[in-house]
């Protein structure tokens, strides 16, 4: 790597990251070249040490890539790596197309796989041990030769060195020996477990002297385990993808590998204060690739650093550290407090205080809270999974009132089915704000979406700020499967106003009622949110 002034980071360990080609693999993602050149960025602001962009010649959309990579993006942390094959059987690297394409893509680091089980070197080459140790040679010196750096991924080597140590280590012989930087260790079918991973990458290390790297598949959920008992073993050189994307059920995850790597081991990977920019960067990854972010990853999700349990939240209130094993501030998440009918007196004040409500130790407010969140749990209501439901609660109970914009006199909503097979959506909503009495009616795609509608008609003219919600998720959960189309039914919905999101909650025994009880909050949170003041 490469020193620049924003990143000191020396060449003794490298953050390699393939997501633009390994990542690009998995099923559902399909990236375009702007896609890639904004991921790129993400990962260059992330700070890592290497980016593979993809196979410049096998396809014009990486040939494209490269192209405008270099004339658009100025890396401050990252090089720029293209990945290629090494030369054909019995040709020259000098003279072989693909190898030109290579060095035509303009990027100072190449990545070569390169055969290092002795059975697809047979079966899938069709050529013999010899002259796949040739080809090796041949195509790294050659791009040395052109002043490239290079990297020699050894495909399938775990199960190769299985099969053939003798062979498998002579394959990275050849690499190191003819002046490839880093010999990378692939567990290509990702069926290694963390012992066999560290057993082989240091058996490897003392027999040939070469600079290791790892790279490990997920297939057996064990690709971050493996990677890091990989640098147990003495491997410098790491290969992730972002979010963990990749073939199959994808590679080993980037961020909490990272995370790992510089808060449990102490090494120093990442420019300063980049590791603060983890989550993020792994969000906006996600949104460009078009896949919801997992909320339980490792660090980054949503989840990571949630409590739920009472237990839990007594502790955390005496110490966060009791039940977290980082400050989630120092990955850029947050701590979260859920409450359900699991809480006790400590979730509440501690929700309390993350939503900036004062409880002031009172005791009896906070049993009293206690006690109506486990009621509506029991009856159907999740507000781990609503907090703006729950913070419409808990101000109430602290303000000895319900908190209210408006007063609903009626509503109704009718769905009419036309003889042409269409059908029509009508609502209407009667209601009290601010003295004023107000019919509304709307129709819509759907009686959800009427009475949403009929209820803006009804409240904007009172309330502007309302103008800006738009209902962005809807969700519907029958609880009771036994009582058929009479079963409680759960809604959850989540509104936005163009800078937050929140998510309400209702129940009740159809779908339609508990639709218009979670709209209700939805714009009373709106409208807190939007400091105006309750009546």
């Amino acid at each position: 790597m490469t020193e620049t002034a924003t990143n000191e980071l020396d060449d003794s360990f490298h953050v390699f990251d393939t997501t633009l080609r390994d990542g690009a693999q998995r099923e559902g993602i399909n990236l375009t070249v702007a896609d890639k050149l904004a991921i790129a960025r993400h990962l260059d602001d992330f700070g890592v040490g290497f980016i593979e962009g993809g196979w410049p010649g096998a396809n014009p959309r990486d040939t494209e890539f490269f192209a405008r990579a270099g004339a658009e993006i100025d890396f401050r942390n990252a090089q720029l790596v293209a990945f290629g094959a090494t030369r054909r059987a019995g040709a020259k690297a000098s003279e072989d197309p693909q190898v030109q394409a290579l060095l035509a893509s303009g990027a100072p680091v190449i990545t070569l796989v390169a055969k290092s089980h002795d059975r697809h070197v047979e079966l899938a080459l069709r050529t013999t041990l010899d002259e796949n140790l040739e080809m090796v040679r041949d195509t790294v010196s050659h791009l040395r030769e052109q002043g490239r750096r290079v990297f020699v991924d050894c495909e399938h080597f775990f199960d190769g060195y299985r099969a053939n140590p003798d062979y498998a280590k002579a394959v990275v012989r050849a690499a190191s020996d003819a002046g490839a930087d880093v010999v990378v260790l692939c567990d290509t079918n990702g069926g290694m477990l963390p012992a066999q991973i560290h057993a082989v990458v240091a058996t490897v290390l003392a027999d040939t002297g070469a600079r290791l790297g790892i790279h490990a598949q997920d297939d057996t959920g064990c690709a971050v385990a493996n990677t890091l008992a990989a640098v147990d073993a003495g491997a410098t050189h790491v290969q992730c993808t972002a979010n963990g994307y990749g073939e199959r059920v994808g590679n080993a995850n980037l961020f909490p590998v990272v995370a790992a790597l510089e808060l449990k081991y102490g090494k120093k990977v990442l420019p300063d204060g980049r590791l603060r920019e983890t989550t993020r960067i792994s969000h906006a990854i996600a949104e460009v690739v078009n896949l919801t972010p997992s909320t339980h990853q490792p660090y980054v999700g949503v989840s990571a650093f949630a409590h739920k349990a009472g237990l839990h939240a007594s502790a955390i209130k005496v110490d966060p550290d009791l039940y977290q094993h980082i400050d989630p501030e120092l990955v850029g998440n947050t701590m979260r407090m859920l409450v359900s009918d699991m809480a006790g007196r400590a979730s509440i004040e501690l929700k309390g205080k993350e939503l900036g409500i004062d409880l002031g130790g009172d005791r009896e407010l906070v049993g009293r809270v206690v006690e109506r969140v486990k009621e509506r749990e029991l009856r159907g209501y999740t507000y781990e999974a609503a907090d703006a439901s729950f913070e419409i609660l808990l101000r109430g109970e602290v303000e000895g009132r319900p908190l209210k914009y408006f007063d609903v006199e009626s509503w109704r909503a009718i769905v009419e089915d036309r003889p042409d097979g269409t059908h029509a959506n009508e609502a209407t909503v009667k209601l009290w704000a601010k003295k004023e009495r107000i019919v509304a009616t709307a129709e819509g795609n759907g009686p959800v979406n009427a009475l949403d509608r009929a209820l803006r008609v009804a409240l904007e003219k009172i309330y502007p700020q309302l103008a800006a919600l738009e209902l962005v998720d809807y969700k519907v959960r029958i609880l009771e499967g036994k009582h058929g189309t009479s079963s409680t039914t759960r809604v959850l919905i989540s509104t936005s106003d163009g800078s937050g999101e929140w998510s309400t909650v209702g129940v009740a025994d159809n779908v339609i009622a508990a639709s218009w009880q979670a709209l209700e909050d939805a714009y009373t949170y709106g409208l807190l949110r939007a400091g105006v003041a309750a009546p």
